[in-house]
């Protein structure tokens, strides 16, 4: 059972907002916000339960950080329509006393991290994760050091739109060893800040990218996409710009993504893309959980291939913030991408021989929560 759950509702616009609090730890929950027309309670919810296992599955008893209880934030609303921001700040207004002392919050599906700080400051607010704050030996360092390594850039991109897809790329890497892939492919799914990383990493790795999906609907190219052409020019909701595509480069109606034949397929986008449905159609010899929930339980029953959970597989994002501010690894890429890629590795070298992954996850998980609930109460 959950330890909080708020519904507001937009007095302008009619808009649904959804909180939850899955569970506190110290006091505080870590989760982000997404914005999609159709966003549910129940979808909100089980996201929160996610990032309770997300938090505890990246626990280091040795660390300065330690895992935060999960959260989720979700509005039903359409994040291209124009008044998207001003929906964005009335609920960040209603939430606020939740995030000043228990929520602690960034970007997720549909959103940017710069609309939430701009809604953020606009309200009074210092940052959406100030609740965190109380619990940093030295506020105004770590503060410092999460500002320095937002300012990092790697080849164009600024490094915290990059290190949820590295960690993903990584968990795909170690996937594609298990299985002795020779050669592979991928279609990603999504081309935001998660699924443009994941593609441009799993690329540099010599993963071919045979196919990617966006708004709009699927590029593909047997010979591989040029994803560094096509990451540097999307747009700011991850849709690639077709005058960018070269002649090979083939577009299909948006419906067609699973049709594209891959090695590796890397849901990036919505929660429930793959369903009792669709599954029949995924071709895929490895899965890898880059949006939350993207598989349903009754898909991934009726799927042969390999699926590395998205607590696993998308938890870098969430962690590297985390780290960071906390002070376990520097403000450079370089110690973000050692410490993200040492812990993906060993996370999915723990669940893949298991006959369910996504269960020996949930294990992992509950194992920690209570390791650390034990902890707190000795202290």
């Amino acid at each position: 059972m959950s330890f909080l759950q708020v519904t507001w509702i937009d007095p302008a616009t009619g808009a649904r907002g959804y909180l939850v609090i899955d569970r506190l730890v110290r006091g505080v929950s870590s989760g982000g916000l997404r914005m999609r027309a159709g966003c549910t309670l129940d979808e909100v919810r089980g996201l929160a339960e996610g990032m309770t296992a997300k938090e505890a599955l990246n626990y280091d008893p040795g660390a300065r950080y330690v895992p935060l209880g999960g959260a989720k934030g979700g509005i039903d609303f359409d994040p291209y329509d124009p008044r998207a921001q001003e929906v964005l700040t009335a609920y960040l207004y209603a939430m606020s006393p939740y995030v000043e002392r228990f929520w602690t919050m960034g970007e997720d599906l549909g959103l940017r991290q710069q609309a939430i700080d701009v809604a953020i400051e606009k309200i009074g607010l210092q940052s959406s994760i100030q609740a965190v704050y109380p619990l940093l030996d030295d506020e105004q360092k770590a503060r410092e050091r999460l500002a320095d390594a937002f300012a990092v850039t790697v080849d164009g991109v600024s490094l915290d739109e990059l290190v949820g897809g590295y960690g993903v790329a990584e968990a795909a890497l170690a996937g594609i060893e298990h299985l002795h892939l020779r050669n592979p492919t991928a279609f990603v799914q999504g081309f935001g800040s998660m699924g443009g990383a994941t593609a441009r990493y799993l690329a540099t790795a010599g993963v071919k990218i045979v196919g990617l999906a966006d708004v709009h609907g699927v590029i593909a190219n047997p010979d591989g996409l040029d994803v560094e052409t096509l990451l540097l020019s999307r747009d700011s909701h991850g849709a690639i710009d077709r005058s960018k595509l070269r002649p090979e480069d083939r577009e299909l109606d948006r419906a067609s993504w699973l049709d594209v034949e891959a090695d590796v397929l890397v849901p990036a986008a919505t929660s429930y893309a793959i369903d009792k449905d669709n599954a029949h159609q995924v071709n895929a010899k490895l899965i890898v959980e880059a949006a939350n929930m993207p598989v349903t339980a009754e898909a991934e029953a009726k799927i042969e291939a390999l699926v590395i959970p998205d607590v696993v597989a998308n938890s870098a994002t969430n962690s590297w913030w985390w780290w960071t501010l906390f002070g376990d690894i520097d403000a450079t890429a370089e110690s973000a991408f050692a410490k993200i890629s040492t812990n993906m590795r060993r996370l999915v070298a723990k669940i893949v021989d298991q006959p369910s992954p996504r269960a020996a996850a949930a294990e992992l998980a509950a194992t920690a929560v209570k390791e650390i609930e034990q902890r707190f109460r000795q202290s």
